[in-house]
């Protein structure tokens, strides 16, 4: 079946650079075709650096690097567009990364339990000739957690590989979550309808 004139981006190829199983999920969901490729960065950034600025360089790091590493193997294919994302959990002014253990982890969810804390997605996309970035915030609430409540979690679902230590689309997503402002597909990994929307326009 013939796409409709607003589909012309799947004339292109895309390139995710990201192992998450959430991204991939949300770029299927969208219906865009795409392969895999990652190359391991450096995470860090400077200390001075805006929370919004922190999720797009780590981005671009992701993105550049595995543009260097397939122009180096297939210069052919430098032609598809790179999609790299970051996502970050704010609380106040500190920046909560991915747990470091168990005990991290059920710390971090005992800091965020109560509150309300922002989830920032920067997104950079490039090609050959082109780099579009950009950063999605939602601003995420939980209810009161009893400890129990973090411990059942964290040790079923065991979310070490997830900023803040939690996925909403899992079992403390829909007991614990008071409200969520913004997009929720931003706080899974990737505001998808920016990404498309961007893919539009390329």
């Amino acid at each position: 079946m013939k796409q409709p004139t607003n589909f012309s981006y799947l004339d292109y190829g895309v390139i995710l650079a990201s192992q998450s199983p959430r991204r991939k999920q949300l770029l299927e969901w969208a219906e865009i075709p795409f392969e895999i490729i990652v190359h391991t960065t450096d995470e860090s950034y400077p200390a001075e650096f805006a929370v919004e600025d922190v999720a797009i360089h780590i981005a671009k790091n992701k993105a550049l690097a595995v543009q260097e590493f397939i122009n180096a193997a297939s210069p052919a294919i430098n032609k598809k567009i790179i999609i790299a994302a970051d996502t970050i959990v704010v609380l106040g002014t500190e920046i909560i990364g991915k747990p470091t253990d168990r005990q991290d982890a059920i710390e971090i969810l005992q800091k965020l339990a109560g509150q309300r804390h922002k989830v920032i997605t920067g997104v950079v996309m490039v090609d050959a000739e082109k780099e579009v970035a950009f950063a999605d915030t939602t601003e995420v609430e939980f209810h009161a957690l009893t400890t129990e409540q973090i411990i059942f979690y964290v040790d079923k679902y065991s979310p070490y590989d997830k900023a803040g230590a939690y996925a909403i689309q899992e079992w403390i997503g829909v007991v614990g979550i008071h409200s969520i402002k913004g997009d929720f597909y931003n706080v899974m990994g990737l505001p998808v309808s920016k990404v498309v929307q961007a893919l539009q326009q390329w």
